[in-house]
């Protein structure tokens, strides 16, 4: 039992050491595209507005399939941001497809919009 224990100490420390001196991410090449197709998208959904604000924050998800299918599979990136309008919070996805031939470019393959409320 105490061997299993040690174990589970050396991994937790392992990881939380290599976290600790992890190099901070840098952005996604789409992080600026994705904050203004987020005032846009927001101003879409519910009308103009200047109240509307967006985070500067945009969180890297993990990559979804391609519905499309292919071999080998393809996968798009997804980015996350948060929008506001007044008191009211909005979720954006987009989502990104990489492409090989030109790495800087962003193409916007989708959006969703969700309003985060209790209902």
């Amino acid at each position: 039992m105490t061997r299993v224990r040690h174990a589970a100490l050396a991994l937790l420390l392992a990881a939380t050491a290599s976290t600790a001196f992890a190099q901070p991410r840098a952005p996604h090449r789409c992080a600026a595209d994705a904050r203004s197709h987020a005032a846009r998208l927001l101003a879409l959904h519910r009308g103009p507005d200047d109240r509307i604000a967006i985070d500067s924050a945009v969180r890297v998800l993990a990559p979804v399939r391609n519905p499309v299918g292919g071999t080998p599979p393809q996968l798009l990136d997804v980015l996350e941001v948060q929008g506001y309008i007044y008191r009211a919070r909005y979720r954006m996805r987009f989502l990104y497809a990489p492409l090989r031939e030109t790495p800087n470019e962003c193409v916007l393959m989708g959006q969703e919009i969700l309003e985060l409320a209790r209902v």
